[in-house]
């Protein structure tokens, strides 16, 4: 009775913090934050500790996300091992380097332990190589081993993905047998799974059982009338490829083959919901020439990650402003010619970024190939038709109110007709052919689409304005 009296005021106070913490859209308050960094300021390590105490790992590390690396080293050392151990994968990218730095090699090793094994991984392979080494002799003999074997396997491959943790059973047993052994086997199972595999004598899988079936079927069912076909996943297929097969079969988990397709390990959604979100997320950044400069990024980073393209985009910009050059004359001698020039490059220029937003997407899942290629981009050419016209004689209307120049309106609805159906033209074929060279289409075809819709813009406008007009 007094056990419950005293604990009770701890919980109703974790509660209060929790309720405190989080705002109605599960984002950490500001309040919040606040407290946290007035303890840090104190160097309140006990209140530090309860504070924490009241959040998720993927809480605490948001939490991490918003202090800056001063209050951050104060903050970490309060962790306990295991909420340490799983709030390390959940932080990005940047942050986690810098919070790895502040954590001593033994307790970096401990927290590792807690973790599964591709968890583990994507983590260790963060470290600077001392670092590394020193992390890596404080872990016992097995959990090192497997480490250096996953750090063995290609980057952003299978590989390294998978968890080596797996349920496999020999083919006849029973499912008696496989639910005792389960049981039997406590904390060695893997700590997430939806499948048995069901392996033969050489450890090759031959099906899998979900784990629902399993528990329905009676214990002298052999597994071998109960599996499934599987969709076996190659050690060394790269990780893109990986999230494909799972979106396409729709998987929730698959095992992992070496070159002798003996299973070495699995692969769940929950890994694969990650990939997906990293490479959508390159993808936009690529579209707009950044990178993720990650929240402690400073100046000269984010500028050493733009200019590349800033500089790229500055030379297309000079070679379309040659094409003005080439009309000067024109140009001074009708001044609705300059007035009416961004508005035929811009439209043009917005076309394309549809065009190419849509062709991006069509090659990351897979919905293009020489099958369908020629469908695809006329389909766009006649997009880029109808919507040309449609904007040329809006356009067209509009000019002839403003200028009362019944050609000059002809010539940029003409002008405008031709820029989209350009922009259509590029936006569909420039990431169809870096894709075919083997480059990002999302890095370099913005450029490439922009320099395409100026210069046939201005050359098309101001082209048709010297012939008919002039």
């Amino acid at each position: 009775m007094n056990s419950s009296a005293t604990q009770m005021p701890d919980a109703e106070a974790t509660q209060m913090l929790e309720d405190l913490a989080l705002g109605e859209d599960y984002a950490l308050t500001s309040e919040y934050v606040e407290m946290v960094v007035d303890a840090a300021d104190r160097g309140d390590g006990m209140r530090l500790r309860e504070l924490v105490a009241a959040l998720h790992p993927a809480d605490v590390a948001d939490l991490l996300g918003f202090l800056s690396a001063e209050h951050r080293d104060e903050v970490v050392p309060w962790l306990p091992p295991d909420v340490l151990a799983e709030t390390l994968p959940e932080l990005d990218d940047g942050v986690r380097e810098d919070v790895l730095e502040s954590i001593a090699p033994r307790t970096l090793a401990e927290a590792l332990q807690e973790l599964d094994s591709d968890d583990a991984t994507g983590i260790v392979e963060d470290l600077e190589d001392d670092q590394r080494r020193a992390v890596l002799a404080a872990m016992p003999d097995a959990e090192r081993a497997s480490l250096e074997t996953a750090l063995g396997y290609a980057e952003d491959s299978a590989g390294r993905l998978m968890q080596r943790e797996v349920m496999a059973a020999p083919q006849f047993w029973t499912v008696g047998h496989a639910i005792d052994h389960m049981r039997g086997q406590g904390d060695d199972l893997p700590e997430l799974f939806f499948d048995i595999y069901v392996v033969d004598p050489g450890q090759r899988p031959v099906g899998a059982i979900p784990v629902s079936g399993l528990l329905r079927a009676q214990r002298e069912v052999k597994l071998s009338d109960l599996m499934e076909p599987i969709t076996e996943i190659a050690v060394d297929l790269e990780q893109e490829e990986v999230a494909y097969i799972f979106e396409k079969y729709h998987l929730i988990s698959a095992p992992v083959i070496d070159a002798g397709g003996r299973l070495v390990g699995q692969i769940t959604v929950d890994d694969i919901v990650n990939i997906i979100q990293e490479e959508n997320q390159e993808d936009m950044l690529a579209l707009a020439g950044v990178t993720d400069a990650g929240r402690d990024a400073d100046v000269g980073e984010v500028v050493r990650s733009r200019i590349p393209w800033l500089v790229v985009n500055l030379g297309t910009a000079l070679i379309a402003s040659t094409v003005i050059g080439l009309f000067q004359g024109q140009i001074e001698q009708l001044v609705a010619l300059a007035v009416l020039m961004p508005v035929v490059a811009s439209i043009g220029g917005n076309a394309g970024t549809q065009a190419l937003t849509v062709s991006v997407r069509a090659l990351a899942m897979r919905e293009v190939s020489a099958a369908n290629g020629w469908r695809i981009l006329r389909r766009e050419i006649a997009v880029g038709l109808f919507n040309g016209v449609a904007i040329a004689i809006l356009l067209s209307g509009v000019t002839w109110l403003w200028f009362r120049e019944p050609m000059l309106s002809v010539v940029i609805g003409l002008a405008v007709i031709i820029n989209l159906v350009a922009a259509a033209l590029a936006g569909t074929l420039a990431p169809l052919a870096l894709d075919r060279l083997g480059r990002d289409p999302a890095v370099a075809s913005p450029v490439f689409v922009s320099w395409v819709t100026d210069t046939i813009g201005f050359l098309a406008f101001l082209g048709l304005a010297a012939l008919i007009l002039l």
